[in-house]
């Protein structure tokens, strides 16, 4: 049993031998292993030559370089393991290649366009015995010749720092070419350092030993390129030395005042930038020449750069341009990441005060990871701020025409000048922000209590609404310190001066000069010209009341007897208007502006209109004090004026005239000044002549006063009051959310001020940089945010893009300043830079998601 088993064994067995026989056939045409491995080569070879470059690059080609690609295949010889590889190009067109900084070194130095390398896989790379060297490029011709192919093949010997290659290739026809280069990067001897030198050594390996080759003419062709580097535009080359003195130092003629590139730039005043091009590369070439002599080599040496045919300038660009890692990134984009993360920790307190206080719970867990700078720190930061004769300037130059589609705060201005300083302030933190911001209305307050313009705020003019709402509240509140200080100013000269008589005016004789007092421009109240008064009218002015119509014969005479109250408050004749009951013209009236509203007084209005409806009373009961300062000033300036008159002038929409003429006299010449038609013919509209209509009302409660002697239609301190209490009670996530739109805008806006030259692609990613933010940030300005929001990860993105631009232009200042004389050098160079430097900016995580802002 055991041996039949056995023999049944046996036979599976042999069996199984023969079915692997079957499977592994061999080719008894190829005798050796040496063949067969040389088949392996053509087959590859055969493949490669059938797909052709556009194929393989569809397949499994990898660049190398620019326009150099390559495949490679593994192969296996005498139980060692090669891989052979097929360089190739994809823009040849059989053009010699030109020389430049990404060839390969067999490019480089046998001008090749595409070749084989087949070397060992180990870790050095190369082939250090002679013998396999010799055996692995001949069995590489072989099947290149059996495939009627002409690449050249390499094979890399002796250790790689050397970078040696031996080579051969098929001329297709009883020649072959033999290759052979080296590299000596150390000890090189002195008569290879010359050109003549290497002469003689390339035309010594010809196989033409026995002959004196000093006597045979060679005609070599050759390539040369010569490398020039500029020093280093380091800051740092020039360090403190403590070895040099101070005599040593000054007997320099170009002594180094250890001033930095960027002195100049507008972010020097918030940091200091490293320069992005520490020096530059000039390579000369000189395309293909042929000599016959050393002699000829010898005076090649001595050529100028300027006779090379080919420059390549490129410059030696600092690391930290790709590198976005959190320890090299130094800016305002760092700075801006920061302050995003303070908004997102924003929504833990009520008050800006509980990030601070003791008592706060959650504080002791912000003391320790979110330190605050020393009090020093802040007193110099408040002086900054505050320091005296700051006063607003003309910023509309400075900022970019897409940066007021942002709703921060002007760059200048005195919220924006605070955000850009807490970016600054310790390391932008939450405690560091709260701390920085409840000094900062301390100031305030103090400017507001001692009667203190506010630095770097108007005083005059509308409240700009597209600006945040803090910046609003602090140019309104700049506004009533300068009214209440005004108030103060009068008060004191009203009491100086009340032991001072008026002079009597006499009530016979009185002629126009004397009864009518026009108010001037000078006079100490805030007012407006409505109507304003042409030179022909204020000359005309004085017989406004005297003059008696001859023609008007049916006229009552009480009314075309002169008014014996005085005119006060008048700006000017309003045209050939007349008053409906005195034979006079129309006197317009100064008056006081409307008071200053922001955008949550014009909100709240808002509100109470939709709660009431659109009743025309209730918007009347919202205008009541403005309407009675204005009806106030027009009866000062018309004394015998009627409620029918003001309407015509501050509402003529609600006249309806008999006489068409009458319509639109202010603005027929044909009529102007013509008083023939007396009295006008017409009536109030239906609304105002409603029984209970609550203008006539307010016209009957309104006594006759210019708006000179009215009282403000604003109260500066209920006004200054109300606009420090919003300060000192805003919502943490309320100011980090109007900080972060006005620190970006501001960091923008003095990005914006860097002078780059002509640099057309810089100026366009800056104009792309503000369309960006505009489009980031206006979540912030529309809708209310939640902690880790989707707006939060869409602005820490637009980070990512902010820090490219911002290091596109730290490589546009410094070319522009390295390239005054140059600007189309600078220009060339920057949009190499563009192209090859911004994709690879930010390859973080960070800057990928930067990737998917679109629009820079």
């Amino acid at each position: 049993m055991a041996s039949s088993s056995r023999m049944e064994s046996d036979g599976d067995d042999e069996a199984e031998a023969e079915e692997e026989e079957v499977e592994h056939f061999d080719d008894f045409t190829l005798a050796s292993s040496w063949e067969r491995f040389i088949s392996d080569i053509e087959a590859v070879c055969r493949q490669w030559m059938a797909d052709g470059p556009k194929n393989l690059l569809k397949k499994d080609a990898r660049e190398v370089s620019e326009d150099l690609y390559k495949v490679k295949s593994e192969l296996k010889f005498s139980a060692k393991n090669y891989c052979m590889e097929y360089y190739f190009g994809n823009k040849n067109e059989g053009k010699v290649i030109d020389w430049n900084s990404t060839l390969h070194d067999l490019q480089l130095c046998f001008g090749v366009k595409e070749f084989l390398v087949i070397a060992p896989q180990s870790a050095s790379g190369v082939v250090l015995d002679a013998p396999e060297a010799s055996k692995l490029l001949s069995a590489v011709a072989i099947a290149l010749s059996n495939c009627s192919c002409l690449w050249p093949a390499f094979v890399p010997v002796h250790v790689p720092s050397r970078k040696a290659y031996i080579g051969i290739q098929n001329m297709g026809t009883v020649f072959t070419r033999r290759f052979e280069a080296d590299h000596i990067g150390s000890q090189v001897p002195v008569k290879l350092m010359h050109l003549e030198g290497l002469y003689e050594l390339f035309v010594s390996k010809f196989a033409y030993s026995t002959l004196d080759f000093s006597m045979h003419l060679f005609k070599v062709h050759f390539t040369m390129k010569l490398t020039y580097r500029s020093l280093p535009h380091d800051d740092d080359v020039q360090g403190d030395d403590p070895n040099v003195t101070e005599s040593e130092i000054d007997l320099g003629g170009d002594t180094h005042n250890r001033t930095q590139w960027d002195d100049d730039c507008p972010w020097s005043e918030w940091y200091s930038a490293e320069d992005p091009i520490k020096g530059f590369e000039l390579v000369a070439i000189w395309s293909e020449k042929v000599v016959e002599s050393s002699l000829e080599m010898a005076e090649l040496e001595n050529y100028s750069p300027h006779e090379a045919q080919n420059w390549i300038l490129s410059p030696d660009m600092s690391s930290s341009l790709t590198d976005s890692s959190k320890g090299n990134r130094i800016g305002f984009a760092s700075q801006l990441c920061l302050l995003l993360e303070a908004l997102n920790m924003s929504f833990e307190a009520q008050f800006m005060e509980d990030f601070v206080s003791v008592e706060n719970p959650g504080s002791d867990n912000l003391k320790s990871s979110l330190v605050i700078p020393p009090p020093t720190v802040i007193d110099r930061v408040l002086k900054e701020l505050f320091h005296d004769g700051a006063r607003f300037p003309d910023v509309a130059a400075a900022e970019n025409k897409t940066a007021r589609a942002i709703k921060g705060a002007p760059l200048e201005s005195l919220f924006a000048q605070f955000c850009l300083h807490s970016l600054w302030f310790g390391n932008c933190n939450i405690r560091a922000i709260a701390v920085i911001w409840i000094e900062f209305v301390r100031e305030v307050r103090w400017c507001w209590e001692e009667s203190q313009p506010l630095p770097l705020m108007p005083t005059t003019g509308p409240i700009d609404l597209s600006t945040c709402l803090i910046n609003q509240k602090l140019h309104m509140l700049a506004i009533c310190i300068e009214r209440k200080r005004q108030l103060n100013e009068d008060f004191q000269d009203c009491i100086g001066s009340q032991d001072h008589s008026s002079p009597q005016i006499e009530e016979d004789g009185l002629d126009e000069d004397s009864s009518s007092i026009m108010q001037t421009p000078g006079e100490n109240f805030d007012g407006k010209r409505d109507s304003p008064a042409t030179s022909d009218d204020s000359q005309h002015s004085e017989n406004s009341v005297s003059i008696v119509s001859t023609k008007s014969e049916d006229a009552e005479p009480t009314n075309l007897k002169p008014s014996d109250c005085i005119r006060r408050g008048s700006a000017g004749v309003a045209g050939p208007m007349m008053l409906l009951k005195s034979y006079q013209s129309m006197h317009a009236p100064f008056t006081q502006e409307a008071p200053l509203m922001t955008e949550d007084m014009h909100e709240e209005r808002l509100h109470a209109v939709e709660a009431f409806g659109d009743s025309y009373n209730f918007s009347a009961q919202l205008e009541k004090e403005i309407l009675a300062s204005d009806m106030s000033a027009f009866k000062a300036a018309n004394p015998d004026s009627v409620f029918e008159d003001f309407i015509r002038w501050h509402s003529p929409g609600d006249w309806e005239s008999d006489d068409t003429k009458e319509t639109g006299s202010s603005k027929s010449p044909a009529i102007e000044g013509s008083k023939a038609d007396w009295p006008p013919q017409g009536r109030l509209s239906k609304r105002m002549s409603e029984h209970g209509n609550l203008w006539r009302k307010i016209w009957n409660d309104a006594p006759a006063l210019p708006a000179s002697e009215q009282k403000p239609v604003m109260d500066p301190n209920r006004e200054g009051e109300k606009i420090l209490h919003y300060l000192e009670t805003v919502r943490p996530h309320q100011l980090l959310e109007q900080m972060v739109c006005t620190a970006f805008r501001a960091s923008a806006s003095t990005l914006n001020q860097t002078s780059y030259g002509g640099l057309k692609q810089m100026a366009t990613k800056m104009d792309q940089l503000y369309i960006t933010m505009t489009s980031a940030l206006r979540p912030l300005q529309a809708n209310p945010l939640s902690p880790g929001s989707e707006t939060i990860e869409d602005i820490r993105r637009l980070c990512g893009v902010f820090e490219h631009v911002e290091k596109l232009l730290a490589i546009a200042a410094s070319l522009h300043r390295k390239f005054l004389q140059a600007p189309r050098l600078s220009e060339a160079i920057f949009s190499d830079c563009c192209s090859f430097y911004f994709p690879r900016m930010g390859t973080s995580s960070s800057g990928d998601n930067a990737q998917k802002v679109k629009g820079v």
